[in-house]
Parts: C-alpha cells; sequence; structure tokens
C-alpha cells in the first residue's frame, strides 16, 4: 500500500483563503511541477501545455504575477506521481453510476481523496505506479476519462465559470487509510471492454525450404491446369524465402513427361520474377495468376505428412 501523495499531501492542508499564487508554489514547492491555465477555464496558458509544468518557483511566481488568475494545471502520471479518475456527469451519462459498479469489482479501492469539480463530476486521486507507464485513455460511454501519462487535471482552489457562476473544485471526502495502487488498464477493460478477435480462417502460410519437395509431389498428382497451379505455388515458394535452386530440382526430379523441363524452368522462374518485383514474360509456359488461387483437392501448403500423400484435404492453395 502507498502513502499519499505530494499533490494529495497539499490538498489536504490548503486553506479555503489560499490565492491561486499561493497554492501554485506550495506545489512547486513540495516537488509537482504546475503550469497556468486560462482564468476560469482549463485551457493551458503556455505554448506547449502541460508540456511545460515546472518546479521552478521564480518561474511560478512570474506566471501568476502576470496572470493571478490563472487556474492550476498539474501534469499527471509519473511527472506528479498522481493519476486521476475523471467521473463526468453529462445528460444521461453518468460516470458516478460507472464508478460504483467499479468499486463493487474491487477495480478503484483505495483512492487518495475526491475532489468535486466544477460541473458536478468528481476526481478520484491515486498515487502513479511506480515505474509503469499509465497512459491517459477515455472510455465515454461509461462517463469515465482515466488522467494518467500525456494528460493533466485542474486542481483546487481554481475555479470555473458555469453558466455565469464561479464555481470551484474543492476537496469534498478525504481517504484516511493508506492510498492504494489503480490498475488502469483492468478499470479500462471493465467499463469499456473489447471485443473478442475473430478467429481468422484457415489460409495458406507462407512457404519453408522443406516445402520444396512437398510441393514437387503435390503436382505429380495434379492431371489439369497443372501450370497455372505450378506459377501460383512457386510464389508462394519465393514468398517463403526458398532458394530458385531449390523449388527447380524438387520439381524437375518429380517431373511428368507430359510437363518438361523447360516449361517448369520458364513457370518457376516467371514466378520468382513476379514475387521479387521483376517484370514476368508471360507466355504459354507461364501463365499470369489473377484472383483468387487454383482450387484442388489435397494440398502440399499443409505442415504435415499425410500433405504430402495426398491423404488429407486441402487447406488453402
Amino acid at each position: 500500500m502507498a502513502e499519499h501523495g505530494a499533490v494529495s499531501s497539499v490538498l489536504l492542508r490548503m486553506s479555503g483563503a489560499w490565492p491561486l499564487s499561493t497554492a501554485a508554489r506550495e506545489f512547486a514547492s513540495a516537488g509537482v511541477p504546475v503550469f497556468p491555465c486560462v482564468a476560469y477555464g482549463k485551457r493551458p496558458a503556455t505554448g506547449h501545455g502541460f508540456h511545460d509544468a515546472t518546479t521552478d518557483l521564480d518561474q511560478v511566481q512570474a506566471w501568476w504575477r502576470q496572470s493571478p488568475g490563472a487556474n492550476i494545471g498539474v501534469p499527471t502520471g509519473a511527472a506528479s506521481e498522481v493519476v486521476v479518475v475523471d467521473l463526468d456527469v453529462h445528460g444521461p451519462v453518468d460516470g458516478r453510476t460507472s464508478f460504483d459498479r467499479a468499486m463493487r469489482a474491487g477495480l478503484v479501492d483505495g483512492w487518495e481523496l475526491l475532489v468535486r469539480t466544477p460541473t458536478g463530476g468528481l476526481h478520484a486521486y491515486y498515487p502513479a505506479t511506480p515505474g509503469t507507464e499509465q497512459r491517459s485513455w477515455q472510455a465515454g460511454r461509461a462517463g469515465i476519462d482515466f488522467r494518467g501519462d500525456g494528460g493533466y487535471i485542474i486542481v483546487p482552489p481554481s475555479t470555473r465559470s458555469i453558466q455565469g457562476t464561479t464555481v470551484g473544485y474543492q476537496v469534498e471526502t478525504i481517504n484516511t487509510r493508506p492510498a492504494g495502487l489503480l490498475d488502469s488498464n483492468a478499470l479500462r477493460d471493465f467499463l469499456d471492454p473489447r471485443p473478442a478477435p475473430r478467429p481468422r480462417p484457415e489460409t495458406w502460410q507462407p512457404a519453408g525450404r522443406d516445402d520444396a519437395q512437398r510441393l514437387a509431389a503435390w503436382l505429380d498428382r495434379q492431371d489439369t491446369d497443372r501450370n497455372l497451379k505450378l506459377f501460383w505455388a512457386s510464389c508462394r515458394l519465393a514468398e517463403g524465402g526458398v532458394p530458385l535452386n531449390d523449388a527447380l530440382d524438387a520439381v524437375l526430379t518429380a517431373a511428368k513427361s507430359d510437363f518438361g523441363p523447360r516449361e517448369i524452368t520458364a513457370t518457376v522462374r516467371s514466378a520468382y520474377r513476379t514475387v521479387r518485383g521483376e517484370p514476368a514474360r508471360h507466355g504459354p509456359s507461364s501463365p499470369p495468376v489473377r484472383g483468387a488461387s487454383p482450387q484442388v483437392e489435397d494440398g502440399w501448403f499443409r505442415r504435415d505428412a499425410s500433405a504430402a500423400t495426398g491423404t488429407s484435404r486441402v487447406r488453402g492453395l
């Protein structure tokens, strides 16, 4: 269990009478980088946003001397060692309901404190997990955003202008027990589960060196369209990195009398030129392949002994 961090420690001792400049200086003195945001708003008032956050007291004082009403921004994640679960309340979306569900599931225990936001939502503060990147994310349908690495929050005593009324960020509830680390990935998966990946259809696998002999055995069993099938299968061998000579040797060894060496050599070479991006010379012995692969009843692409003997059905040739 982790103890309360620097951000929460400053908020716990904060007086309601602190001006924004004093609060900003207190955060910086405690080692929490801060940066100014526009008065009554959330937009950063510096050129690089939260990337400009600093603990340099001279810079912090200069910023709030120039803009005394600037709200206080704090980068979340490793920079400040705090992460925040942001519960939004907008129309039919109520993040508090989602947070309650996550609480019952034991996923959001251990927050340090809860801060009421001007729009009626809540910020739940947690210590950042040491040595682990916790990227910010949004679960819009659940009404919850996670502010971690790559994000920032506005902290008390900052204020917002809501329909002409000034409303402040206020600490609402303090957890006096030791704080716990938040598994932000588990929370995201709970709030916004990702669909299970669809199983991939069985297709041919890239060929390897041992498939040259399997190709030869398969071709030896074909009676029709062997030239077209040889060209297509030779392309797969080339894509799998089988040397051209290996493919030629295997096929020529198993060639039938009506499927001569010149025809075989021309077709295999044409396939290899095509795969390697070289222009292939199409002719009677090297037909171009268009569309789907030739359909056969058994296949040499299976990686088992039955494929070479023709006792199993084809997977993808």
